[in-house]
């Protein structure tokens, strides 16, 4: 196959592969082809080897994340190789394989690919062929399995010597497909694309046969009274109530995003008298622990245990989880190795609730998620036909603490101001709500787009982003009820909230006499008694993460400044301005910072101008409402419109690091306001 032929045939192969979750995991497993180009510099042919790039994913995948070598030079590091006491060193030579400019950087199994005499190879993460992989006796199950068309080749750590094993194996084994890797997963070959991506699909689907025609009822054990899984409704009550505390924990060394999952299989999983003694043995395959961790923390309390019951003890077993876990650190850890990067859970599992996964970001709590499914189903077909084993202990360690690991993640971008931060802006479907949501989304926060048209905050939300950036919640902020349902929707998608901003309101201009009670109770129930019940939910989130906090209101100049025509809305603005005083001082121990902004005339872009406060302004000062934001700009000391994003800049100044020492003050967006002045 010619150039970027095979590059294309590879890319699709990998897609197809990759979009099948029986296949592998989210950025687990590679692929490759091999085929000729022309060499630009001779003119001559050149045999090249195209291949996944290190920390791609398969299903996503793009020509631009191959890694591309020429086959000659990466062959000829086997007579240089220095043995597998030093067979790190050979990743840095593949950079002198390299053919061509650009190109995803080669990973670690890039010699399995170049190695092996194969047109095309997979190597693949699939929970039925991990599930033989680490089961006792899984090279007799894998021989009863396939016969001698799929061969079994010992534990190693990825490396150049498993791709020397691996071609060794097949050149030993003409009549294989592909092989068993214990404790990791799958490679298969073949002659044509085609062929290979057949050959995988023959093993993953053999595999998953032999499993169900030969695997036990309840390899998990029975089901322990106490710990079935809780009526959805109840489960989810009793998830929001618990997952800001677990957060919390989970974050003590470094902000953590979380995931909640309760499927059939994890709730099934925590429900069975082999929980503890699965769960302790940890995962296996080592895409899995990377992500999960070596293992994971059990609550061994019924599922029908009170809120107050599981929180403290989870208080206990998180203690008890660090100390284990720096003791594992200092078992295996040598005088090179890197540092201890941090000593909590990534997968917390509570019986009858379900599993909550914590990852730097929303996708990698989320993918942690995924991966202890694929582990739960590793050692269901595992303990349907044998028992379970995985790789010893100090593999986990070499691999998690491998240095070629640290440098991976010495590579990764700086995370930005907001991250691991999760944002709930009120109002935030349209106007300054929305500038503010997309701001603190381009920050890196996870944002919750609150508003009271559920539809129109659905659409602001997928604006900027998949739900892994923001999600849409309904929330009528002066109905106690549907403010304590958005946070509790907004902790079971991000695991808790970081940064409030009270941004929903309305205006209603009139004067004095014309002001009905149903005004003044409309403008203060949503504006005085929404913020109020905005702040006291996240309030009560916060102090149960213990991770501190910001709340921001979004007040106005007429919090101070006595407009015309305009009472019901200068008074409630003060009340808010009040409540930033307020809260700032009885928050503050809590690590909970409390700001005000507080804007002029934001006409352009506003959903309050364009729902009939704007005609009315501008009725007053005697004016067109098209030259109303020209008008309030005339007045102010600068001479400048206020827009949207300047309110949604000055919340990100507030909140995005550099005034973290700042609480109780209220910043004024007017463009210099004179009579609004801060006294």
């Amino acid at each position: 196959m010619i150039g970027n032929t095979a590059a294309a045939a590879l890319v699709a192969r990998s897609n197809r592969l990759g979009a099948d979750p029986r296949y592998t995991n989210y950025a687990g497993g590679n692929t490759s082809a091999k085929g000729v180009d022309t060499d630009p510099v001779t003119g001559a042919p050149v045999e090249l080897l195209w291949v996944k790039g290190s920390g791609g994913d398969l299903g996503t995948l793009t020509e631009r994340g191959l890694a591309v070598l020429r086959l000659d030079r990466l062959r000829a590091l086997v007579d240089v190789y220095p043995g597998v006491d030093r067979e790190d060193e050979m990743v840095a030579a593949f950079d002198y394989c390299l053919h061509g400019k650009g190109g995803a950087a080669p990973s670690i199994d890039t010699a399995m690919h170049g190695l092996v005499e194969a047109a095309h190879v997979d190597h693949l993460h699939p929970d039925a062929g991990i599930a033989l992989a680490t089961a006792a006796n899984g090279e007799e199950l894998t021989e009863r399995c396939f016969g001698d068309r799929v061969v079994w080749v010992d534990w190693r750590r990825p490396g150049f010597q498993l791709g020397l094993d691996i071609a060794a194996t097949k050149a030993a084994n003409p009549q294989a497909i592909g092989v068993i890797l214990g404790g990791h997963g799958i490679t298969a070959w073949g002659a044509t694309s085609e062929e290979c991506e057949a050959h995988s699909s023959e093993i993953i689907r053999t595999a998953e046969e032999f499993l169900a025609e030969h695997g036990s009822a309840e390899p998990f054990g029975a089901v322990v009274p106490g710990n079935e899984p809780l009526p959805e409704a109840e489960r989810r009550a009793k998830a929001a109530a618990i997952f800001p505390v677990i957060r919390g924990l989970a974050s003590t060394d470094h902000p953590q995003v979380g995931h909640y999952t309760d499927t059939d299989v994890v709730l099934d999983f925590v429900a069975r008298e082999k929980l503890t003694p699965l769960a302790e043995l940890g995962t296996s395959c080592p895409d899995h622990f990377l992500r999960t961790k070596v293992k994971p923390l059990v609550v061994d309390l019924p599922g029908t245990a009170t809120v107050d019951q599981i929180t403290a003890r989870l208080k206990d077993l998180h203690a008890a989880y660090r100390d284990d876990y720096r003791a594992y650190y200092e078992r295996h850890a040598t005088p090179d190795s890197p540092p201890m990067r941090g000593a909590d859970p990534a997968i917390v599992l509570v019986p009858g609730v379900g599993m909550f996964s914590f990852g730097r970001t929303k996708q990698t709590a989320r993918v942690a998620g995924e991966f202890y499914v694929n582990a739960i189903n590793v050692m269901r077909g595992a303990e349907s036909v044998s028992t379970y084993r995985p790789i010893p202990e100090s593999e986990k360690f070499r691999i998690e603490y491998w240095a070629l690991e640290e440098a991976k993640l010495a590579r990764m971008p700086a995370p930005k101001p907001l991250a691991a931060r999760v944002a709930l802006v009120t109002g935030a479907a349209s106007g300054i709500g929305k500038a503010i949501a997309e701001r603190l989304a381009a920050e890196g926060a996870c944002v919750v787009v609150a508003d009271l048209d559920g539809e129109k905050a659905a659409s602001a939300a997928a604006g900027i982003g998949g739900v892994d950036a923001a999600i849409g919640v309904v929330a009528d902020v002066s109905d106690e009820a549907a403010v304590e349902r958005a946070f509790a929707e907004a902790v079971l998608a991000f695991g808790g909230v970081d940064l409030i901003v009270n941004n929903a309101g309305l205006s209603i201009s009139k004067p004095l006499l014309e002001t009905t009670v149903r005004d003044w109770d409309l403008q203060h129930d949503v504006m005085a008694r929404g913020s109020f019940l905005v702040s006291r939910a996240a309030a009560k989130v916060m102090i149960d993460q213990g991770m501190g906090g910001d709340i921001v209101y979004i007040s106005s100049k007429n919090g101070v400044f006595a407009g015309p025509n305009n009472v019901a809305y200068g008074a409630t603005k003060a009340d808010q301005a009040h409540q930033v005083r307020l809260l700032a001082a009885e928050l503050g121990p809590y690590g909970i910072r409390v700001n005000g902004i507080n804007p002029d005339g934001v006409v352009r872009g506003s959903g309050i101008f364009a729902g009939g406060w704007g005609a009315q302004r501008a009725a007053v000062y005697g004016v067109s409402e098209e030259e109303l934001g020209a008008y309030y700009a005339k007045r102010t000391l600068l001479g400048r419109e206020v827009l949207p994003e300047h309110v949604a800049a000055a919340v990100f100044a507030l909140t995005g690091g550099d005034l973290s020492q700042t609480t109780g003050l209220h910043v004024p967006v007017d463009s210099g306001v004179a009579a609004a002045f801060l006294r």
